[in-house]
């Protein structure tokens, strides 16, 4: 069967990638990327887990994209001290970014959770897969869970306030709801310091390698605690 991505190519695009981000993986994780994104690829054919379906634009878009915010997720947990850091994917869809922070933070637990049954099926065949102990899989709407963490995270799942008010009750008192954008709009802040009670922390621009276009990380804070 002809291989769905170039193993050779990608291999040292990833290792490219993550020097840039000041990452280090090891063989075994940059192998672990590769295989998800060839999973992703085969299972996107039958169960259209992402409208992206050419692998280039995959890895780019997807696994690059996501590998950006490993290292300011990682600053968020190592400022939480916790013995067992916790890590909520919302809207997780394919499980980005959490298998790509399950992949690259083996010590954190990582749960995604999406309310499309097919896409939380890949997620947990994925933990399998890729004999990610710490990923978990909840098939759910965010507003029916009850447990708290340490980073609650999406990408690109809703506006910053539908987030905050989804989201917010799941993160623990000491720790960080971040949302993955593009370009948040002056609305955006606009609407969330006016519907809810988040503010925004900071803006966090980041450079994905590969990807010629703006993305960011909002950090979110309690009003009541500024």
């Amino acid at each position: 069967m002809q291989a769905l991505i170039d193993t050779s190519s990608y291999t040292q695009r990833i290792a490219q990638a993550c020097d840039v981000l000041g990452l280090h993986p090891t063989s075994q994780q940059i192998a672990q990327l590769l295989q998800y994104v060839e999973q992703l690829q085969r299972w996107n054919r039958s169960y259209n887990l992402t409208a992206i379906r050419d692998p280039e634009q995959m890895l780019t878009q997807h696994i690059l994209d996501c590998l950006a915010v490993v290292s300011p997720v990682q600053r968020a947990i190592d400022a939480s001290a916790k013995h067992e850091p916790t890590v909520l994917d919302v809207g997780s869809g394919a499980g980005l970014p959490g298998v790509v922070l399950a992949v690259m933070l083996p010590a954190v637990q990582v749960t995604c959770v999406d309310a499309v049954e097919k896409k939380m099926t890949f997620v947990r065949q994925m933990r399998g897969v890729l004999g990610l102990t710490n990923l978990s899989a909840t098939h759910a709407r965010i507003e029916t869970l009850s447990a708290q963490y340490d980073v609650v995270i999406s990408r690109a799942f809703a506006s910053l306030s539908d987030f905050a008010q989804s989201s917010g009750a799941r993160v623990l008192p000491t720790g960080s709801l971040v949302a993955m954008k593009a370009r948040p709009t002056d609305e955006e802040f606009a609407d969330l310091a006016s519907q809810t009670d988040w503010s925004i922390a900071k803006v966090e621009p980041l450079d994905v390698p590969e990807l010629q276009a703006q993305r960011c990380l909002v950090w979110l804070h309690r009003t009541e605690n500024a």
